[in-house]
């Protein structure tokens, strides 16, 4: 029967039978090992957390050029400004200050900005 192991964000491994491994995967990445405990490195966590905003908003500002260039078209001054204002909310998306003070993983999930990015892949 082959044992299937565990391996942490520095490359220690653990039997999975052996390991109290956390109930949420979202932040497998940040795992630190510390006997057969397992927990999650904050500060990677939060790298892997501002990744995953990056990803999400990389489709949404391609959308939203588009709208742009239309109300360019259109000399639509309002629709620019307001597309302008969107584009800025997601290019700082990453910088907010939610993630950086974020004092663990809940709080971390919790700095998902639906209102920016649409819901969440935390919920």
């Amino acid at each position: 029967m082959a044992t299937t192991n565990i391996v942490d964000k520095d490359g220690n491994s653990i039997s999975a039978s052996d390991a109290t491994v956390p109930s949420d995967r979202h932040f497998r990445g940040a795992w630190s090992l510390s006997g057969t405990t397992i927990t999650e490195d904050l500060a990677v966590a939060k790298t892997i957390f501002k990744d995953k905003v990056m990803e999400a908003r990389t489709p949404l500002l391609a959308a939203e050029d588009v709208i742009y260039m239309k109300a360019l078209e259109d000399a639509d001054t309002d629709a620019q400004a307001a597309s302008v204002k969107k584009k800025k909310a997601l290019r700082d998306a990453p910088a907010a200050s939610a993630i950086a003070n974020a004092a663990n993983i809940g709080a971390l999930k919790s700095a998902w900005d639906k209102d920016v990015l649409g819901d969440s892949p935390y919920a």
